[in-house]
């Protein structure tokens, strides 16, 4: 029913990214974000899920707050969810041997602030490591904190920053959606080397080579990302102008972008 009531550019670049996905998200060998089941040692499993915790409750409580004020813009919530679980489960090998892909947080955070992305990040991420066995169950904490509470607050920022610089709302929600992306993948890089520090060279040296796997390779998918999500953050404005006034994403009467607060 969500997707039947969706607009139809936006059914239309939904389907494009899903048939992406289909001919992309094929078995390799090979390093992907989302830290796979039992990677973890179980100290960092805890410690990662104990700092995403608070996020997660400051989330709830937001959405709450939002459908309570505009209840409907439900739908438009779904949609962040989808958009960030289709681009998210996507598996694109990488020059390195590796294998990245999009995040997709940056357009729930313009529309719903970072904390409301971090309760949908979670949920996207729980149904990957069931349904596609993409990432995990004991490192669901290390991943969320990475995807889902880095990735929106960084968005955030940038794309704060951008209002108050008075940048255009394109350059804006670009910005926000590829640094969002990037400083996803210098997160889990963090995490990995704090796990398993090399021996020789310790942290400094073990976060360098997965800086290499992950952060430098992700550069092209992060454009890439900016790029897809400014087309959909545009078809928004026209197709659901209003829920984007009531959440004053945008001015009324205009299409300049004034910024999600941080509900």
């Amino acid at each position: 029913m969500f997707l039947l009531r969706l607009p139809d550019m936006c059914k239309r670049v939904l389907l494009t990214a899903v048939l992406l996905g289909v001919f992309l998200y094929y078995p390799v060998t090979a390093y992907a974000m989302h830290i796979m089941e039992g990677f973890l040692p179980l100290k960092w499993c805890i410690l990662w899920g104990i700092a995403t915790l608070p996020f997660l409750l400051l989330g709830i409580n937001s959405i709450n707050r939002t459908t309570r004020r505009h209840p409907q813009v439900k739908m438009l919530l779904g949609l962040a969810g989808a958009f960030t679980f289709v681009l998210s489960a996507l598996k694109i090998p990488s020059v390195t041997g590796s294998c990245s892909h999009p995040t997709g947080v940056g357009l729930g955070t313009v529309l719903f602030g970072p904390t409301a992305m971090t309760v949908l990040g979670m949920i996207v991420l729980l149904f990957q490591a069931i349904l596609l066995a993409h990432g995990g169950i004991t490192t669901l904490g290390a991943n969320t904190f990475s995807m889902a509470v880095v990735g929106p607050f960084t968005a955030y920022l940038v794309y704060k920053l951008c209002t108050k610089l008075r940048a255009p709302a394109w350059l804006g929600v670009f910005s926000a959606a590829a640094l969002g992306d990037l400083l996803t993948y210098v997160t889990t890089s963090f995490q990995l080397a704090l796990a398993f520090p090399a021996e020789v060279g310790g942290f400094t040296a073990s976060l360098v080579k997965f800086m290499g796997i992950f952060a430098v390779t992700q550069l092209p998918l992060a454009i890439s990302e900016g790029l897809l999500t400014v087309i959909v953050f545009n078809l928004l404005t026209v197709h659901n102008r209003k829920e984007l006034e009531e959440l004053t994403v945008i001015a009324s009467g205009d299409i300049s972008s004034k910024g999600a607060g941080l509900q």
